[in-house]
């Protein structure tokens, strides 16, 4: 399953490497693509629900925009 989440406060490349590490936790076969420029992060997981990546990146600094 794909989920794509808008994470306005992802600004630098620490931002994503953060991002990308939180969500590895939630599903470590996951694959994670982001886009700094638009502040969005696609994760494939076939592990883990949307909820799991909001939770696990809400608790990293990076809630999901509505």
């Amino acid at each position: 399953m794909t989920h794509e989440l808008t994470l306005p406060d992802m600004t630098c490349g620490h931002c994503v490497k953060s991002v990308t590490q939180a969500a590895l936790r939630v599903d470590p076969a996951a694959r994670v693509a982001t886009d700094l420029g638009n502040h969005r992060v696609v994760i494939d997981s076939e592990k883990a629900p949307r909820e799991a990546f909001e939770a696990a990146l809400a608790a990293e600094g990076y809630p999901t925009a509505r």
